[in-house]
């Protein structure tokens, strides 16, 4: 059965350029413009313009995405919502649109579509135990 919408409490979901920026905040903490810029342009064939990841902020900001903090050298960006919270928010939708609210066609299609290294079976056998099913497929153990 599909989840009940989004509360209005939640951001929007992100556009892959603002999953893109959010990233660089997730992993480097409160950054100014530049250092956003920099991070995202760094190995990009065709480099974004400063004034495209400075409109991206501040549109981000509106949504609620991030936040803006004023300090001595200037405007510091982060991240409104931890990334683990974004990741369920985005996968709970992507359950709710394309696989009908089913958990497990998700993982199914996931676990298909991947080679999945040992470590990450360990991984996926520790959630299924905390979560209550014991692991019955062979594919698992």
């Amino acid at each position: 059965m599909p989840r009940k919408s989004l509360s209005s409490s939640q951001p929007p979901r992100p556009t892959d350029a603002e999953l893109a920026i959010l990233r660089v905040l997730w992993s480097q903490g409160r950054s100014s413009v530049r250092e956003v810029f920099d991070t995202l342009n760094a190995g990009r064939a065709e480099p974004l313009a400063y004034t495209t990841v400075l409109r991206f902020l501040q549109i981000m900001r509106e949504k609620g995405l991030v936040k803006r903090e004023e300090e001595e050298r200037g405007h510091l960006f982060a991240p409104a919502v931890p990334a683990e919270r974004t990741k369920r928010q985005m996968v709970g939708d992507l359950v709710d649109r394309l696989f009908g609210g089913s958990v497990h066609e998700l993982v199914l299609q996931a676990l298909g579509t991947r080679k999945v290294s040992a470590k990450e079976l360990r991984e996926i056998r520790k959630v299924l135990k905390e979560a209550g099913e014991p692991s019955t497929d062979k594919t698992l153990e």
